[in-house]
């Protein structure tokens, strides 16, 4: 077996997610290769998405300790001092700010940080492109993978065969290895369209991300500088292809009204971009010597902002442990070690998952008693401190 064919670790997915869990094996003896399926200079110049990714400070941290932060321009770097949920028409808002412990104990100044998605995904290629003990294969589609107990074997379309001591997947919230390897999902498509597209205005956003339940529909606003925001549109896909149809102009009228005119004049300041909105939580995030990370692990719907907050969290649970049994001579794709990880981002990512969903039913469900219990829930979640604080927590990291 030549050391061409072998590594210690392979990586489907070259997405921010599987590149940042190789840059955590920077400076050691294991041997990691990447596999994506896009070519080379997708990784190396990411396009604008339109994806502007709620970091908390938790995973400002770990990008820090991986050299990712510093990569970033400060300039691209949008700070999120306050968040606030509307209901309907109301101009009543279920208020987030940073919570006082906080200010006084950690000296943070904002909830969190707004970074656009190819930035990111520019910062950590970098930071893992150059490393020696990663090779990254792109332009590449696995045909079969599969395992044994010493083993992970990796076919690609172009017939090479490539092993490894562990697989770890992190190959989008439809992942192919997910399914390849029988592990289920709860799998929430939620027939629903997210279009994305940033909008210059008059008045100040005061760096405050708002949430605007409407109905079915959906409007968030996510602060850049002062005069500039990411609106997300969420509504059913019928309605989406309907908007989508219609110009710019009347894409971003409909965002002014669904805002009630707060930030004046809107102008389009960009692309227009849409996905579809769909939730995943595999049952469990391991096999025989295969892990889940990223969003092949957990794919959240984007109201709470976890999304990738919880593919730098799967990272940055696995790879620690793989670097403490490789330090020990300890097999590193043993299944008591994934099951640890399993045992611990299931943890973490299970209650936010089903809580998340939750929390969308109600609030887009537009019948009488549930408007009602909308009302009640967000005056209830302002006055009652411990639950409040408990859900900036969760938003600040």
């Amino acid at each position: 077996m030549n050391n061409e064919a072998h590594s210690d670790i392979i990586i489907v997915g070259a997405g921010p997610a599987g590149l940042a869990f190789a840059r955590y094996f920077a400076g050691s003896e294991l041997r990691i290769t990447l596999i994506e399926k896009a070519p080379l200079s997708s990784l190396q110049n990411p396009a604008y998405d339109g994806r502007e990714i709620a970091l908390t400070h938790r995973s400002k941290e770990i990008l820090q300790n991986l050299g990712v932060w510093q990569r970033i321009d400060a300039d691209e770097i949008f700070p999120l001092k306050d968040a606030k949920v509307f209901n309907g028409d109301s101009d009543y808002a279920l208020h987030f700010r940073v919570p006082a412990h906080q200010k006084t104990l950690r000296s943070i100044d904002r909830l969190g940080n707004l970074i656009s998605n190819h930035n990111i995904r520019r910062a950590v290629y970098d930071e893992v492109a150059t490393l020696p003990n990663v090779r990254i294969i792109a332009d590449a589609t696995v045909v079969d993978a599969h395992t044994d107990d010493k083993m992970a074997y990796i076919t690609l379309d172009d017939g090479r065969m490539l092993t490894a001591n562990l697989l770890v997947a992190a190959d989008s919230r439809l992942s192919a290895m997910r399914k390849s390897f029988g592990i289920g999902s709860h799998l929430h498509d939620f027939g629903r369209t997210v279009i994305v597209f940033r909008v210059s205005h008059p008045n100040s956003n005061q760096a405050t991300a708002e949430e605007h339940f409407i109905g079915s529909q959906t409007l968030a606003l996510l602060p850049l500088h002062d005069h500039l925001t990411n609106c997300v549109i969420t509504l059913d896909n019928t309605q989406a292809v309907q908007l989508l149809a219609k110009s710019t102009d009347e894409l971003v009228a409909k965002a002014q009204r669904m805002m009630n005119d707060k930030l004046g004049a809107l102008s389009i300041a960009g692309s227009v971009h849409h996905y579809p909105l769909m939730g995943v939580h595999a049952h469990q995030f391991y096999a025989k010597r295969m892990a889940l990370i990223g969003d092949a692990a957990v794919g959240m719907h984007p109201v709470t902002a976890h999304g990738y907050n919880l593919g730098l969290l799967s990272a940055d649970t696995l790879a620690p442990l793989i670097l403490k049994a490789h330090s020990i001579g300890a097999d590193i794709g043993s299944q008591a070690l994934l099951r640890q990880y399993d045992s611990q981002h299931q943890r973490h990512t299970r209650p936010l998952y089903h809580g998340t969903n939750a929390m969308v039913s109600l609030f887009t469900n537009d019948t009488k008693p549930v408007q009602t219990l909308r009302k009640i829930a967000l005056r209830v979640s302002n006055n009652l401190p411990p639950v409040k604080h408990w859900i900036a927590k969760q938003l600040t990291g």
